[in-house]
């Protein structure tokens, strides 16, 4: 974990008396006060607008590399570049779902579902409903869809009710992790039909049927009509574990192994967002690999707040913690997945092992 460092060019408006413990809420009310009066929260478009076009010039040049190489097993370089290229869009319409590129909250969210669904080929509903109650209460027992077990499990209590197979791989979770991100793209794939399809309330549902519709055939109909079969499992192999990969490793080391609090806990917000938040060190490289999801205090802090701003952001908001005695954290990349591996295999240690024998068991724990 890195010391916090004060910035001291950036002022910070003062709290009120009583502000700190007191009257928690006008901490983050002068935080917000303060980078509202620096502009930071105003848009970027432009900044959208040439990453928009960066991307799909990069998105043609993988076209160009797929028509050029033809029948070639050279084609899977083709397919990890796509995955790259997809999760960049992904990190847009993650984006546009925030409102910070647009004014209007409608032409965001028509950005950010043309993205999402026939772009990338997730559900934007899906995403909009999930990571909503995420940024509500992050890592916060019951409420928090983000710690809710699946193949991961991220609560002990979880972990506890365990057994057999499902036993076996939690005590190991933390090795299997990245291993099963592999497979993160054809779960995010599962979902986004599953929810429009689905029962639930879906914004704009036959808008989304539709949008993904044409993703996923156009995007199978190009593939094996272009290339012989074998290639095009291949082809299609490698992008969506490039895709999974990319993807879950950008959004895991931002809240896992940070803090979780209790169902019933009452935090205030500003607390409850940085406590539970880790950044990820490294400069401009870092912002574009992880676009800006390294400053993920700050987005937790201003969910709208654009990308190009969120650095200047980050020297305001850990001086004002420093001064406030709130814990700021920030590690490097291969830390940070470091402590996601430790902390997943701690969790998992609680599932009884389903080769240990019940008497032997017995007698171990007396």
């Amino acid at each position: 974990m890195s010391a916090i460092t004060p910035a001291p060019s950036v002022r910070i408006i003062k709290t009120r008396p009583g502000g700190t413990g007191k009257n928690p809420t006008s901490d983050y009310s002068a935080l917000l006060q303060t980078v509202r009066n620096l502009g930071l929260l105003r848009r970027r478009r432009s900044f959208y607008f040439v990453m928009f076009g960066v991307l799909m010039a990069c998105l043609g040049g993988v076209v160009t590399g797929m028509v050029l190489f033809g029948d070639s097993w050279y084609q899977l370089l083709m397919a990890g570049a796509l995955g790259v290229i997809l999760t960049q869009f992904a990190f847009l319409a993650h984006e546009a779902s925030h409102r910070q590129v647009f004014e209007s909250g409608k032409a965001n969210d028509r950005a950010g579902r043309w993205l999402a669904d026939l772009v990338v080929g997730i559900s934007y509903s899906w995403w909009m409903n999930k990571h909503s109650r995420h940024h509500g209460k992050p890592n916060q027992v019951g409420l928090d869809p983000d710690i809710e077990p699946d193949f991961i499990v991220f609560q002990t209590e979880h972990a506890e009710k365990l057994t057999g197979i499902s036993a076996f791989l939690a005590r190991r979770q933390g090795y299997l992790f990245f291993p099963a991100l592999l497979f993160e793209g054809f779960n995010l794939h599962h979902h986004a039909f599953r929810t429009v399809f689905g029962r639930g309330k879906v914004d704009r549902r036959s808008l989304e049927i539709t949008l993904l519709s044409i993703r996923v055939i156009g995007y199978l109909a190009v593939i094996f009509y272009f290339m012989p079969l074998g290639l095009a499992f291949a082809f299609i192999g490698v992008q969506m574990a490039v895709f999974g990969l990319y993807m879950g490793a950008s959004f895991a080391p931002n809240h896992k192994g940070m803090p979780i609090l209790p169902h019933d806990s009452k935090v205030d917000f500003l607390r409850r967002q940085v406590l539970t938040s880790r950044n990820i060190s490294g400069g401009f490289s870092m912002d574009t690999f992880m676009g800006g999801l390294n400053y993920q205090i700050e987005h937790h802090l201003f969910p709208n707040m654009p990308r190009p701003h969120l650095r200047k952001a980050q020297e305001i908001v850990r001086e004002y913690c420093q001064a406030h005695n709130i814990a700021y954290t920030e590690t490097r990349l291969t830390q940070s997945y470091r402590i996601v591996i430790e902390y997943l295999n701690r969790v998992g240690l609680a599932a009884r092992d389903p080769f240990d024998c019940p008497m032997t068991a017995q007698f171990r724990n007396h």
